[in-house]
């Protein structure tokens, strides 16, 4: 259960107050009231892979300031520095994704998910990497659960004849950023995915929202394909 969303209940509910005896009972009696459905929790095998992802963006954010510092340094001692600080990085990278696809191919139900996400358009190997550990369920919902899972499905604001702009919010923020570039890329080398893009945009749509579309149309995509245990290839539509 999302911890802000049991906070926010028990806050509906008039319990201010947090300890372990109220957490117990507003979450037995959210989960009667919401009916909500139990769900078996994450394997160790996923809180490892987590850990090894959690590591992995660490790293590319250190990349990231390297690149950047390199752009502004001009002394000789100091840039050979972040030329070897660099080229380390990179290799801490190369040994976190191989850790990660070593515990993926090592489990088939993961190997399988993973090749069928990476038979996308425009889904690489790390974002194959963040759809699988940072969303697990995908496969086992709707389309519509899938999308607003991934903070993508837009939230319509509306009272009385008042009608306000629906934004994207919650959900899944390290997936949704994942999901950027290759939404990106798809536009640009997949035709389906570029039509649906200038239909938008010519209908009047920011390039942006446009974007946020594709990304909620790839999410959506692998949703379906690892429901039915399809390639895209078997079923480009």
């Amino acid at each position: 259960m999302n911890p802000r969303q049991a906070r926010r209940f028990a806050e509906a509910t008039g319990k201010n107050a947090k300890t372990d005896k109220v957490d117990a009972e507003m979450l037995a009696r959210m989960g009667s009231v919401l009916d909500l459905e139990a769900r078996a929790p994450n394997t160790k095998h996923l809180n490892i892979l987590r850990k090894l992802m959690t590591a992995r963006r660490g790293l590319v954010k250190d990349r990231v300031t390297v690149r950047t510092r390199m752009q502004l340094i001009t002394q000789t001692l100091l840039k050979r520095h972040l030329k070897e600080r660099l080229a380390q990085i990179e290799k801490h990278i190369d040994q976190v994704d191989r850790a990660i696809m070593e515990m993926i191919t090592g489990e088939e139900d993961l190997r399988v998910r993973f090749e069928i996400l990476v038979s996308i358009p425009g889904i690489s190997t790390a974002t194959a990497f963040s759809m699988l550990i940072e969303m697990p369920e995908l496969g086992a919902m709707s389309g519509k659960q899938a999308a607003s899972l991934a903070g993508l499905a837009p939230i319509s604001r509306q009272s009385g004849k008042w009608q306000g702009k629906e934004r994207i919010q919650g959900g899944r923020a390290f997936l949704r950023r994942a999901m950027y570039m290759p939404a990106f890329c798809t536009i640009r080398h997949n035709l389906q995915s570029k039509e649906k893009y200038k239909q938008l945009v010519k209908a009047g749509k920011p390039p942006k929202v446009a974007l946020i579309a594709i990304m909620r149309k790839l999410v959506v995509l692998a949703n379906a394909l690892l429901r039915d245990g399809r390639k895209w290839s078997e079923n480009p539509t």
